[in-house]
């Protein structure tokens, strides 16, 4: 039995078929069947009478032993499923992609509903696409139909801008025979610049040019010059010349330690699609090649050795030594000449002249001004040092002393000034209220709370902080460790020379290591030793931002989005000197973080999203797949006439007409979408009449063919 329903389906209310339950194993049949036919050729070939009579006993008991049965099936129709996936990555909010995309939603949904034999199931795809590495429609689509059988397919609809990067090598991948179709969004004749990496470092060395190679590339396929502005740490750095289409090196140097973020962009054409991909982002790291540290220790000391244990125990470290084992004064004493002591000549012209600034770090360990080094020296240091280079005094006695380097010219530079007294007693070295907020010397191992379980030391010279900040306190309170800023380079003043009572254990010691080599890479201007620093770190779209500071309050902190929107961030105490604060945000790309004293930026998603590598709408990538596949591939904006509109809303948008169809090698025309009719359903009744009787009937079968064979046997009456 059948039906018609309005809408043009056939519809089989009961479908019958016969099933078969064999009361013996198949190979015993199968021995039966050829008995039997063995026989009756047998009575064929004598031409018994009869023959035909015993050959359809054989078949009815046949019939018996396969037990036969009538099966009705009642089925009910199912819909064909059809997935409509739209594409909502970062590319589709450009123009008016999105708004082509809302209507066309609403237009396939009522054509979808029309039809009556289709469940449409929309699926929204590509939201966070841009930080896993592109648009990735196909993976929607497959977990969309994860729970469709494949014969219940009956095609799927892509409404995207036609960049998809997930698109299979070949249809079969699709996990359906159905047709897909791709409705493109955008305009034709659309143009975009953009800057391509073609070679992008990762590290660099401190102090050394890193070079990038970049391609701009003008869809409007021009050839022209264009200046591309380079910026580092939000800092411009000038500009370089290129030409559209050919490989530019531009060369960058690499300012400090740690993540150095490189800005590269390219003006915006009156024109352009979308000026997000004018500009291009990374990430170099900068590291030091082996430090090169010049140590000049003075009169022999108990902890002369200390620094330069230290620092020989690196391996990045080049350390150049200079010690003064016999000072001029006992020239004469001992009647020994200067130049009879001097095993090899010492290169000072060299190293306090010519080749000063290739050291990252000069330290003198009770150096006391005695005349070894000409006065040009210590100008030539104090030179060095304000064009950014680095200096630990690590002072004695001496430095009280007239002869002391504070009334060389490195006084001009030097963060404290003696009083011409030292104390020699015992005490035991504390940290400072604002060594608590410094990175130096916060959080050192040994302290709890305004105590530590430090050794104590037994001198230390008296000083005044002039232009530096104490960070460490030793008798009566007393500056102990005092750091400054002069101009580009750093200062680092210890008012002891006790520190190696702690490298040799005495009393349990103390934190020397650490000390000693946060104050060396602070002075290096390593970043995470900064005292005023900000820094923000972005994981998924969430923005951790980190302020270092020696101030008693926070300043206020803003964030900057890539397309100028400004957001205030709420930081909380986690340290001394040390806030935190997380902040949420909805845009992919590079931010500003800013108190107005310092700032930083931040890349949230890649630093370069595959998704704004290309813009440019186009049929051309989905195409054979599409064609693969029996379906059809058209733009929204240039559909001609024939079909079904919807219009008031800004941009006419028109479909063609959907319909359903049987198998067909291609599902569509100028004016027309078709879909696979696929006839599934699903069996909701079943009733079964058996054709035989089993055994019983099997013995009367047997019985009516033996009493045949008996019949025929009897001799006719007539017979002689």
């Amino acid at each position: 039995m059948s039906a018609i329903c309005s809408n043009g389906w056939r519809i089989d209310m009961m479908n019958f078929k016969i099933a078969l339950a064999p009361l013996l194993p198949i190979p015993l049949l199968l021995a039966f069947v050829i008995a039997s036919i063995l026989v009756l050729a047998l009575g064929l070939y004598v031409g018994r009478r009869g023959t035909w009579v015993r050959a359809l006993g054989l078949a009815l008991i046949l019939v018996s032993l396969v037990d036969p049965s009538l099966v009705r099936e009642d089925r009910e129709p199912l819909k064909d499923v059809v997935a409509v996936v739209l594409d909502r990555s970062a590319s589709q909010m450009i123009g008016e992609r999105k708004e082509q995309t809302d209507k066309a939603r609403s237009l396939i949904e009522k054509e979808l509903a029309d039809l009556g034999t289709v469940e449409a199931r929309f699926v929204e795809a590509g939201q966070d696409d841009a930080a896993h590495d592109g648009t990735k429609l196909f993976t929607a689509l497959n977990e969309a139909l994860a729970d469709v059988p494949p014969e219940r397919v009956g095609g799927a609809i892509l409404v995207t801008d036609g960049v998809v990067h997930d698109i299979p090598a070949q249809v079969e991948a699709l996990g359906f025979r159905a047709p897909l179709h791709a409705l493109i969004t955008g305009h034709e004749g659309e143009r975009d610049r953009r800057i391509e990496l073609v070679e992008a470092p990762r590290f660099g060395i401190v102090g050394k040019d890193q070079t990038i190679s970049i391609r701009v590339l003008d869809t409007g396929g021009r050839s022209e010059l264009v200046n591309i502005l380079v910026r580092r740490d939000g800092v411009e750095l000038g500009t370089v010349r290129a030409r559209t289409g050919v490989i530019t090196r531009v060369p960058v140097r690499i300012d400090h330690g740690g993540p150095n973020v490189v800005e590269l962009e390219v003006p915006t054409l009156p024109d352009e699609l979308t000026p997000l991909n004018n500009k291009s982002v990374l990430t170099i790291d900068g590291v030091r090649d082996k430090l090169k540290v010049l140590l000049v220790s003075g009169e022999p000391h108990a902890g002369e050795r200390t620094w330069r244990n230290l620092l020989k125990a690196d391996a990045n470290v080049d350390l150049v030594h200079f010690t003064i084992l016999r000072p001029p004064e006992k020239q004469g004493q001992d009647g020994a000449q200067l130049n009879e002591l001097s095993l090899i000549a010492f290169p000072t012209a060299d190293l306090f002249g010519r080749k000063i600034n290739e050291f990252d770090l000069i330290i003198f360990d009770r150096y006391s001004n005695q005349t070894i080094l000409p006065s040009v020296y210590f100008e030539n240091i104090v030179r060095y040092v304000r064009d950014g280079g680095a200096l630990l005094m690590a002072v004695g006695p001496d430095f009280a002393a007239p002869e002391g380097l504070f009334y060389s010219p490195l006084g001009r530079i030097a963060p404290a000034k003696p009083n011409g007294r030292v104390i020699e007693r015992a005490f035991q070295p504390s940290i400072t209220a604002t060594g608590n907020k410094h990175p130096v010397t916060r959080d050192l191992p040994g302290v709890t709370g305004s105590s530590s379980n430090w050794s104590q030391w037994f001198r230390q010279v008296m000083a005044e902080p002039t232009t530096g900040i104490p960070v460490m306190a030793g008798a009566d309170n007393l500056p102990l460790l005092v750091l400054s800023r002069e101009a580009k380079g750093r200062v680092a003043l210890l008012l002891s020379d006790q520190i190696w009572l702690w490298a040799r254990n005495y009393d349990q010691g103390g934190p020397y290591l650490d000390l000693l080599r946060r104050l060396a890479h602070w002075l290096m201007k390593e970043p995470e030793l900064e005292e005023e620093a900000l820094r923000a770190s972005s994981r998924g779209r969430d923005i951790s931002v980190e302020r270092q500071t020696l101030k008693a309050e926070t300043p206020p902190i803003q964030v900057f989005s890539p397309s100028g929107k400004t957001q205030d961030l709420v930081m909380a105490p986690f340290e001394p000197g040390l806030t935190r604060g997380k902040i949420s945000v909805d845009e992919f790309g590079l931010y500003k973080v800013s108190d107005g004293l310092v700032s930083t930026l931040v890349s949230v998603g890649p630093e370069n999203p595959r998704e704004f590598q290309e813009v440019v709408s186009t049929p051309d990538k989905l195409q054979p797949t599409v064609e693969a596949s029996g379906g059809t591939i058209r733009r929204l904006g240039n559909m001609g006439l024939g079909g079904v509109g919807l219009s008031g809303m800004g941009t006419d948008l028109r479909l063609p007409r959907f319909v359903s169809m049987r198998e067909s090698p291609v599902y569509g025309g100028a004016d027309y979408v078709g879909f696979r009719r696929t006839g599934s359903s699903i069996v909701t009744g079943i009733g079964v009449a058996p054709m035989a009787i089993g055994f019983f009937g099997l013995l009367v079968l047997l019985g009516g063919v033996l009493a045949g064979w008996l019949w025929e046997g009897r001799k006719p009456r007539n017979a002689v």
